[in-house]
């Protein structure tokens, strides 16, 4: 075993997770000179690269990407990173500045020590920590209904997180079932792949790609959204749950307009919600789904408006948005031996059970203050809206890592013994 990570030694802090989260952390860390270790289970990227589609992109612009140290340098900061080039700027980011990481080497238990501090197992060992930062991420387990089970066994099914391409599906009909980010942007891609899609709409927002001459995440950026903190919110539960608004960055980035879709001949259902005799059932909400996709994508630009209005900035006018197409009045009716496959585009699950310290409220959702638990030593990173909405994303992840760093700092002890930097377990060398 490499001095990295050997059984039973000791370290100061332990990162659990080295995706940007993770290595935002060591970052800042390693800029202080706090002593640390990274455990990946995997290999840096590894969630971009394996649980995404081919066409995958960012849905906000390059620009937007400021890990600590390292912004995005490339040459086109109003585009959107395709998957590919994620990875790539994850690895260099790692290669910047060589952090302890050892990949490979998965996180099983953590526990707090009997004698103070915590106890993280591994398949390779266990190594004790006096702090340890949880960087996981919020998508660990993919979510699929029960009601799967009762599909045809000749339906092949998948979750989103295992989607790769059109060709891969057998021929035939797809239903997607989902309209968050990924629901769209999956069917949008079977679609344009020349599949007769079948998209469950949900209650999902929407937000127009770009408004008067900007993109509506610069509109947003510069009006401070992505800053404001979640306790400034009376329902921060309700927050949180919201889902992410639909569009993309896809082919220089664009909206997605269902209504657009389906008069293209894309068919539009409501919330699947269930299956019977072999007919899939969907709710009678799919003209107000819609109807309230639209309706946050014009409040957002009402903002706009009033944000250029009061700073009296030079903006071109635009037209608002017109509905192009509209639900039948008697809901579409869906055979299950209609379609050949299913793509789950339901979202994912905290999967938690490998901490064995009592810092979850009912709901298994970690309780903390800015990413700071109750218990002494425990942190959370990575988390969506952890203290802004760009915590869980590129754009803010590395304030919520500095403010983190500063509390692992105060308090870290020099480690018992020195460890060199990035190990790569044998069994992912070659891969």
């Amino acid at each position: 075993m490499s001095a990295l990570v050997a059984d039973g030694d000791h370290h100061p802090v332990v990162i659990v997770g080295g995706g940007q989260a993770g290595l935002a952390v060591s970052h800042c860390l390693t800029r202080r000179d706090v002593p640390h270790l990274v455990l990946e289970r995997h290999r840096v990227g590894h969630e971009w690269r394996e649980r995404r589609w081919d066409t995958f992109c960012l849905v906000t612009p390059n620009w937007q990407c400021r890990l600590p140290g390292f912004p995005y340098r490339g040459d086109d900061p109003e585009g959107f990173m395709p998957r590919d080039e994620i990875v790539r700027y994850l690895e260099d980011y790692a290669a910047s500045f060589g952090p302890p990481l050892a990949e490979g080497v998965g996180a099983e238990r953590l526990t707090r020590g009997p004698g103070g501090g915590f106890r993280i197992d591994t398949v390779h060992g266990a190594v004790t920590a006096d702090q340890v930062v949880v960087a996981t991420g919020p998508y660990q387990r993919p979510a699929v209904p029960a009601l799967a089970g009762r599909l045809p066994a000749s339906v092949t099914q998948l979750h989103s997180a295992a989607y790769r391409r059109p060709d891969a599906l057998p021929g035939g009909d797809v239903l997607v079932v989902g309209t968050g980010q990924s629901g769209c942007q999956i069917a949008e891609d079977l679609h344009l792949a020349g599949r007769r899609v079948h998209l469950s709409v949900g209650g999902a927002p929407r937000v127009a790609r770009s408004y008067r001459g900007r993109d509506v995440v610069a509109w947003l950026d510069l009006m401070g959204h992505y800053e404001r903190p979640i306790h400034e919110f009376a329902d921060h539960e309700a927050v949180r749950a919201r889902a992410n608004h639909y569009v993309t960055g896809r082919d220089g980035g664009r909206d997605i307009d269902l209504r657009a879709l389906a008069r293209d001949g894309m068919r539009l259902y409501g919330r699947l919600t269930g299956v019977e005799d072999g007919v899939l059932r969907f709710a009678p909400d799919l003209r107000r789904n819609l109807d309230h996709a639209d309706a946050v994508s014009e409040s957002i630009k009402d903002s706009i408006d009033a944000f250029i209005d009061a700073r009296g900035i030079a903006a071109p006018a635009e037209p608002r948005y017109t509905p192009v197409w509209e639900p039948p009045a008697e809901p579409a009716v869906l055979h299950a031996g209609e379609v050949t496959s299913v793509v789950w585009c339901t979202g994912f699950a905290r999967d938690d059970r490998w901490i064995r310290v009592p810092v979850f409220d009912g709901t298994g959702y970690p309780v903390h203050e800015r990413g700071v638990t109750s218990c002494p030593g425990l942190y959370f990173i990575g988390l969506p809206w952890q203290h802004t909405w760009g915590s869980g994303r590129f754009s803010g992840v590395a304030e919520d890592a500095e403010h983190l760093a500063r509390h692992i700092g105060s308090s870290a002890r020099p480690p018992r013994r020195a460890a060199a930097p990035y190990f790569v377990h044998p069994e992912l060398l070659g891969t």
